[in-house]
């Protein structure tokens, strides 16, 4: 995935009210840049960090900057959270996911569950399979990569919702794209959020398939680089 305009660099202020951060740019001049990421983005955020935004000149817009990505000394993060499903569509799309090949169908953002819309939906006659992604930025000081940062209702409700398909007769697959590379393997964070814990558990001893993968963020593009091991203890 290529950014389509060059990112503009700035070094992190503040983050707040979910939304919101306030960045230097390299000019001096202090701006406030919208955050697309609404968890706790901890390990993702101190101050004096690197950070890369989009420009959009789009006079609707309250606020002209995205925040993209920060670099925290090591790699840099990916934190905007609709990223993951441009890269999972053409990765999938280019067959780097082999767990996902043979398709000829993909549609984004189908109505599904309740009141929900799943964000891919593969189809090949005779299998209709349903992908829920999400984007994994916390690494802890075990090394690990973890889901979620902040405790998630709604991602309870996505993994209810595929464990529905399973009982419909169709494949689904919970999928976790890392936007980067410092960690060693993913497991789900129940010292955060234990229910989603217990309920990414359940869904895969139900059928629900979980597939991780490793994005590979450069201010100039990202894109899938290798799957990445996972542990539900």
């Amino acid at each position: 995935m290529y950014f389509s305009e060059k990112l503009i660099e700035g070094r992190l202020i503040k983050r707040y009210n979910r939304f919101l951060a306030d960045v230097e740019l390299r000019s001096g001049d202090k701006i406030t840049a919208h955050c697309p990421n609404s968890g706790s983005m901890k390990s993702c955020m101190e101050p004096g960090w690197k950070v890369m935004l989009s420009d959009h000149d789009n006079p609707k817009r309250k606020y002209r900057h995205t925040w993209e990505m920060v670099h925290n000394g090591a790699c840099w993060i990916g934190i905007n959270t609709g990223v993951p499903n441009r890269i999972a569509e053409e990765a999938i799309k280019a067959g780097e996911i082999s767990e996902l090949t043979g398709y000829q169908e993909i549609n984004r953002e189908k109505k599904y569950g309740r009141n929900s819309r799943i964000d891919l939906l593969l189809v090949k006659p005779g299998q209709t399979c349903f992908v829920e992604v999400k984007n994994v930025t916390l690494v802890e000081s075990d090394g690990c990569y973890y889901f979620p940062d902040s405790v998630t209702e709604r991602g309870r409700k996505h993994l209810n919702e595929l464990m529905m398909m399973i009982d419909a007769g169709h494949r689904a697959v919970m999928l976790f794209i890392v936007q980067r590379n410092d960690g060693k393997y993913f497991r789900p964070a129940a010292h955060i959020d234990p229910q989603y814990a217990e309920t990414l558990r359940a869904a895969h001893r139900h059928g629900v398939e979980i597939l991780v993968y490793r994005a590979e963020v450069l201010p100039e593009k990202i894109d899938l680089a290798e799957s990445v091991a996972w542990r539900l203890d």
